[in-house]
């Protein structure tokens, strides 16, 4: 598979666009640094951090990315071909995020809601999910994307659904009043552009989910987004929802980028709510390839609600967190035999993309044989202590 050329990694606006990530660097000191694109340069700007969770807490972080002062780490096309080797050379991008927590919303679309009851019904076993597909569609009978979770209309179906002993723990969160939000990944374990995702070597059952991702201050005030891909164990999670932290958290299973679109006069919140998010997969070892869009038009609960699910009096982010606002997609297009839906083979590239935000790439492998999570807060502070003059 060739890789991405850097016009097709940025937004198509790149020129207006204030972007921010993190890559990994030999000097001064080994380790992450803070940076902005410039024209075609790589800036450092880990001075006015230094860590991602501090930058994005500063009122003036829209004049400091403009301004893109400070020593330069080559060029974007550069960072970008070297994110894309096997193993990747420095300087190479990693998540745009740091110590912040990442959170992740669930069954925010009608299509996701749906199957997540299949998997739930199915107890993980896909060879089932056809034939309950067609089940719940008949027994719910109605657009559930019209919806307004909480609403009267939503509590009159709860009702008759429960009526027809067809309710479920995820119709609840799907059109009751609150929100999932659950915990996706630890701070400084998401993996960034070009760096294999993984899977729990349990699964036989699983997909990628395109979602895009807010970058939320310890205020609760949105400075901007990205893309991200909150890997799935759908045979994990259909066993028993107790089991949602293994079927998300595992090494590598959480990938963000490849770069923090900030908010400005080009870009905002409505930007977000009128995006299309496209996913492909594109198979190493056989010739399947999946390609589909997504309307965040079609979304259930605003980004903003969702945000203030996540953060107020209830509970506070003293280091800001980034928010995975949920995904239409769950594919189930037949890849290994007939009736046996969608999942991934190792080696597959999944490719997240929407022209405001860009692409974000990554390759499909096993979370026990990827290179293992060691670099954690106490190595980060270890590293800013040594880069201090």
């Amino acid at each position: 598979m060739q890789a991405l050329a850097l016009k097709e990694v940025l937004p198509t606006d790149a020129e207006k666009a204030l972007l921010i990530g993190r890559a990994w660097v030999d000097s001064p000191q080994p380790g992450p640094a803070l940076i902005t694109l410039h024209g075609d340069n790589v800036i450092d700007l880990t001075e006015f951090g230094p860590t991602m969770a501090e930058l994005l807490e500063r009122e003036d972080l829209l004049d400091i990315v403009k301004q893109a002062q400070g020593p330069s780490l080559g060029s974007s096309e550069a960072l970008l071909a070297n994110s894309q080797l096997s193993p990747p050379q420095a300087p190479y991008l990693l998540a745009p995020c740091d110590v912040q927590a990442v959170k992740a919303c669930g069954v925010t679309f009608a299509v996701s809601l749906l199957e997540r009851v299949i998997e739930e019904q199915a107890g993980g076993d896909p060879a089932k999910a056809v034939e309950l597909r067609d089940d719940l569609q008949a027994l719910i009978g109605t657009d559930l994307s019209k919806i307004k979770p909480g609403s009267d209309e939503a509590m009159a179906l709860k009702k008759a659904l429960q009526a027809r002993g067809g309710w479920s723990q995820y119709m609840e969160v799907g059109i009751g009043p609150d929100a999932e939000v659950f915990t996706k990944a630890q701070p400084l374990s998401s993996v960034g552009f070009g760096t294999p995702v993984g899977l729990h070597p349990s699964s036989q059952w699983n997909n990628p989910e395109p979602e895009i991702v807010l970058a939320v201050d310890s205020r609760g005030q949105v400075r901007g987004a990205t893309l991200g891909n909150d890997v799935n164990l759908r045979d994990v999670e259909g066993r028993s929802a107790l089991l949602l932290g293994k079927a998300k958290d595992n090494n590598a299973s959480c990938s963000i980028g490849p770069f923090i679109r900030l908010f400005d006069d080009h870009f905002d919140i409505n930007s977000i709510r009128n995006c299309q998010v496209s996913l492909r997969i594109e198979g190493k070892d056989d010739d399947f390839l999946l390609q589909g869009e997504s309307d965040m038009r079609e979304i259930s609960r605003d980004p903003l609600d969702l945000v203030s699910q996540t953060i107020g009096d209830h509970h506070q982010y003293p280091d800001g967190f980034m928010l995975f606002l949920g995904t239409m997609f769950s594919p189930i297009q037949d890849r290994d035999g007939k009736g046996q839906g969608f999942t991934h083979h190792l080696g597959d590239r999944v490719t997240i993309a929407t022209p405001v935000l860009g692409a974000l790439v990554n390759s499909v492998g096993r979370s026990d044989q990827l290179p293992p999570w060691t670099y954690g807060i106490c190595e980060l502070m270890r590293h800013l202590k040594r880069r201090s003059p």
